[in-house]
């Protein structure tokens, strides 16, 4: 996949899937603004290590509807331009029902739709009318099994990525006729610092024995996904959401 003159903003881009997202872009010739919420050092070192020249670095918290305006303006000043957005910044907490206070209750799920969906709803707002403009881009969201399966112990989690989903479907409606295409990637777990405290754990075993492959997905799987979703070829694939989850759930 040649990503050579296209530029691209991904969001979380510290670590995890977003910094193995961002090394493929760059690698495939992309440039690439790489957005942070707190990790400014591992987002300059990260930023530092990507090949070819024109990166740039962005911050907002993204709960904050007025920085991630700001964010994307800057993002464009540093880039020129986006031709692709990655929205894969996300937060997760565990909150089980039957042992979570009300008033934890609800500061959880605040803050989890603050940041998965209505964060991404607003990045996506702003990126959009650059893209209608120009009448060309891609947007591709990052979203979880979970949205499907269940998060019995994280129902915000799961219902924000259930969210996601429904928003890259409809946008993807409504932003056809300008050759704007919106895709969705739904891994499993993925060996990422999130995941770490897991897949360490006594559950890390059963977890892995939950695809038939006996393991979890590498970042760098995911990024392949986005990849192949972002390229100009696959427009085709616009409202479609790719699983990434080694046989772990079926749908």
């Amino acid at each position: 996949m040649n990503f050579q003159n296209k530029t691209v903003l991904i969001t979380g881009a510290s670590g995890g899937i977003g910094r193995t997202t961002a090394i493929a872009f760059a690698t495939a010739g992309a440039r690439v603004a790489l957005h942070y919420g707190q990790r400014q050092e591992s987002a300059q070192q990260i930023r530092e290590s990507l090949p070819g020249e024109g990166h740039g670095l962005v911050q907002a918290d993204l709960a904050d509807a007025i920085a991630v305006e700001q964010m994307v303006s800057e993002a464009i000043a540093q880039l020129g331009h986006i031709d692709i957005l990655v929205n894969n910044a996300g937060v997760y907490q565990e909150h089980p029902l039957d042992q979570t206070s009300y008033s934890d209750w609800q500061t959880v799920w605040q803050q989890t739709l603050n940041v998965n969906l209505l964060g991404a709803a607003n990045i996506t707002y702003c990126v959009a009318r650059h893209m209608i403009e120009r009448r060309s881009g891609r947007i591709v969201n990052v979203s979880s099994r979970g949205a499907f399966r269940g998060e019995p112990n994280a129902t915000a989690y799961g219902a924000s990525k259930a969210g996601l989903n429904a928003l890259g479907q409809s946008l993807a409606q409504h932003l056809a006729p300008y050759n704007i295409g919106v895709m969705t990637v739904a891994p499993g777990f993925v060996e990422t610092d999130m995941a770490r405290e897991v897949l360490d754990s006594p559950r890390g075993d059963s977890v892995r024995q939950q695809s038939p492959l006996n393991r979890v997905a590498r970042p760098e799987e995911v990024a392949h996904t986005i990849l192949f979703l972002a390229a100009d070829e696959s427009l085709f694939l616009t409202g479609g959401i790719v699983d990434v989850n080694g046989a772990s759930y079926l749908r």
